[in-house]
């Protein structure tokens, strides 16, 4: 969705806004490359952060190596979109060719240096990614070596913004079971699924409010989130910020955050994955779900609220770390979803949920099923990385599990696991 602009009066589900990150990384090597820049410069034909093409629009991130993709509007159908991704990616793979350049799906590169590699964007908006540098040292995974897609859903007042940020606050602990796509850092194993989310739980430490717990507190309405979340984290960064650069509300670092400015509730906490119809799978069926707790009565949106927000983080926790394998021994979470057991793994609860989807529309059968099914049968993306590696961290099988993740993004495929 774009900020600068006025933003459309949606109501929820009614429109839905994508973005997603992708590395650009060297095309033999596949060592990250800093060259967003002149990419957004060849497409756009002038120096800047932002291409407007269409539809679509391309931008750049805080470091140099990372070039964003979004739909400037708000789409009615999510079906609509992965095609229409991937073929900006195809355009943005053609520019980057004679830079002897490629993009890189998945939310961390494996072996990235951030001390020594990063490279923040050095144009429009310097200010603010020289700030967060100052205040929190932008040099490490946490802030250089991450990308996610995030997905925008639409409220029209409080008592959708309400009904809305109770259901995003409580699928938000389950998203990485079937989203984690980054296992691999510094070359090896890191012992979290989605080491992208431990490592982004952690980047604000030196300012607690901006993050909380990253599962976000419950609010009823604006005024309640500016008082409850937006007011300390102004107070509590304003001696690090004279300036007033970073006062705004996308300073959140909530794993969901309220942008009032467009209308939305943005989610974070999603690792990017091999091609768009992976992820777009994995934003309909965040939809799908959110929408399945958002229909309840006055009743059931009390039981969502009573939700604590420590008890949503440790299941946020457990996901990270374990994805799909982690225990979710809540039976009151389960009952909020229409599971009767006390106990049960995140990928036992995300079957149920994605059964669900298709038996309330089946039309998401054409769309979803099949790059759903991968995911549920054979893991999330970093089950399937890490099973392509075989217990193999060398740079040599690190680059042919991650070329062949490459060309999943060219083709628009799910990854298997062709390498010997």
């Amino acid at each position: 969705m774009n900020d600068e602009e006025e933003p459309p009066l949606l109501h929820a589900f009614m429109g839905y806004g994508i973005e997603l990150e992708y590395m650009i990384v060297d095309r033999d090597s596949l060592s990250v490359l800093p060259v967003a820049d002149k990419l957004l410069q060849e497409a756009s034909g002038h120096a800047g952060g932002e291409v407007a093409r269409g539809r679509f629009g391309w931008s750049n991130e805080l470091v140099m190596h990372v070039v964003e993709v979004k739909n400037l509007r708000p789409t009615t159908s999510l079906s609509l979109l992965p095609d229409a991704f991937h073929a900006e990616l195809l355009e943005i793979e053609r520019l980057l060719q004679p830079m002897n350049a490629r993009l890189m799906p998945g939310a961390m590169h494996p072996w990235m240096d951030p001390l020594r590699e990063t490279r923040l964007w050095p144009h429009d908006n310097e200010a603010i990614y020289r700030a967060y540098d100052r205040i929190f040292d932008s040099r490490s995974h946490g802030w250089a070596n991450l990308q996610s897609m995030h997905i925008n859903l639409p409220f029209g007042g409080d008592s959708e913004f309400e009904r809305l940020h109770a259901a995003v606050r409580l699928v938000l602990p389950i998203l990485p079971a079937l989203a984690a796509s980054s296992p691999i850092a510094d070359g090896g194993d890191t012992g979290w699924d989605d080491y992208r989310m431990h490592v982004y739980c952690d980047n604000a430490r030196a300012i607690p409010s901006i993050a909380g717990q990253v599962v976000p507190e419950t609010v009823t309405s604006r005024a309640a989130y500016e008082e409850r979340i937006l007011a300390p984290m102004y107070r509590d960064i304003a001696p690090h910020d004279p300036e007033q650069v970073l006062q705004h509300e996308w300073l959140n670092s909530r794993g969901a955050i309220a942008r009032f400015d467009r209308n939305a509730i943005e989610i974070r906490v999603v690792d990017t994955q091999e091609c768009p119809r992976a992820d777009l799978a994995i934003a309909a069926a965040t939809v799908e779900v959110v929408r399945m707790l958002y229909d309840t009565d006055r009743e059931g949106l009390a039981a969502q609220q009573e939700m604590t927000t420590g008890a949503l983080a440790a299941i946020l926790q457990a996901c990270i770390r374990d994805a799909e394998q982690a225990e979710i021994a809540d039976a009151r979470y389960l009952r909020l979803f229409g599971m009767a057991q006390q106990r049960c793994s995140a990928g036992e609860l995300w079957r149920h949920l994605v059964g669900q989807m298709m038996v309330r529309d089946p039309r998401h059968r054409q769309h979803w099923l099949a790059p759903l099914t991968t995911m549920l049968e054979h893991g999330p993306l970093a089950r399937r990385i890490l099973h392509a590696a075989r217990g193999d961290f060398s740079r040599e099988r690190l680059q042919s599990v991650y070329r062949q993740l490459c060309d999943c993004l060219r083709q628009n495929r799910m990854f298997a696991d062709p390498l010997p």
